[in-house]
């Protein structure tokens, strides 16, 4: 009984012995990840956020926080509130992207990063000038239009706020084929 159950262990070390092994040794190597990879990163265009806090309204855990108050800025097309603290806690978040899914002015998405740890959980928080500061390479999860023009995250450039709303404005060449048309 035991040698027959010793030699079927051996056989099996035996086997996975000579395979080539299919591990990697992290950081050193990276498997390449795929361009809808929603990670631990948020990408904030300010420039299109009006602090109606629906992110945080949609977040189920209740992670995002948003303090504004009414903005002066822009009184003739109605006035847009100004963002004073626009807190994201990722200790707590599971990526699900109902907060992105919920902004109606595409200003919030999904990066792709994931080398967020830290060592205390409030430094898992990140503030708004953090949010402002990091750099613009949203995920193409939800924005189908962004993977059509072949865009990758991890290899591409930072992309304004104006190459990454859900709809596209139309260049010139096209509202001039749309005159010409009429």
């Amino acid at each position: 009984m035991y040698g027959l159950g010793i030699l079927q262990g051996l056989t099996v070390t035996f086997k996975n012995l000579m395979r080539k092994p299919f591990t990697i040794q992290y950081p050193e190597e990276r498997i390449p990840q795929h361009p809808r990879f929603r990670g631990e990163e948020f990408t904030w265009y300010e420039e299109r956020c009006t602090g109606c806090a629906s992110c945080a309204k949609y977040c189920p855990l209740g992670i995002i926080k948003i303090v504004t108050h009414p903005g002066k800025t822009n009184m003739q097309e109605g006035d847009y509130y100004a963002i004073d603290v626009f807190d994201i806690d990722i200790g707590r978040c599971m990526f699900c992207g109902l907060c992105v899914e919920a902004c109606p002015y595409d200003a919030l998405f999904m990066g792709s990063g994931f080398e967020e740890g830290q060592y205390r959980r409030q430094d898992l928080v990140i503030p708004v000038d953090r949010l402002r500061k990091a750099s613009k390479r949203p995920s193409t999860w939800f924005r189908p239009q962004l993977e059509d023009k072949g865009y990758n995250p991890h290899t591409g450039k930072e992309l304004s706020w104006r190459q990454v709303g859900r709809h596209q404005q139309p260049s010139q060449e096209d509202l001039k084929e749309k005159w010409a048309e009429r």
